[in-house]
């Protein structure tokens, strides 16, 4: 499987100083693997940085559709709706999130989306 290599491409991709060759590079390897979630939350994370949250967004929302195990997705795309103003979405994510991670017995994903869920709701 593709899965191994793709991630030491996007190491060496994530390396460069090209911000959209790094985008370019990963949606060329979501051809090969569309449904990786790896390249899908990676490349969200560069649509942020370039400070495009639309496609960020739908990017994170896929993901976790998909996979609802990938659980760095549900913190990040909740930190994406809080910059944006949609904070009861973006509590219904973490909440989401924490149950997922509790579920899978993951703590320290669990207590990163405690934590940023309770300063949101502390606002």
């Amino acid at each position: 499987m593709f899965g191994a290599n793709i991630r030491r491409k996007y190491t060496r991709i994530n390396t460069s100083s090209y911000s959209m060759d790094r985008i370019e590079k990963l949606k060329e390897m979501l051809v090969l693997e569309p449904g990786d979630p790896f390249i899908q939350h990676a490349l969200a994370l560069e649509y942020i940085k370039e400070g495009n949250d639309i496609e960020a967004r739908k990017l994170f929302e896929n993901v976790l559709t998909n996979n609802d195990q990938y659980l760095g997705s549900y913190y990040h795309l909740a930190k994406l709706l809080e910059r944006n103003d949609e904070n009861d979405s973006a509590k219904q994510w973490y909440e989401l999130g924490m149950l997922k991670a509790k579920e899978v017995g993951d703590q320290h994903a669990y207590n990163e989306l405690r934590s940023a869920y309770e300063e949101l709701i502390d606002l």
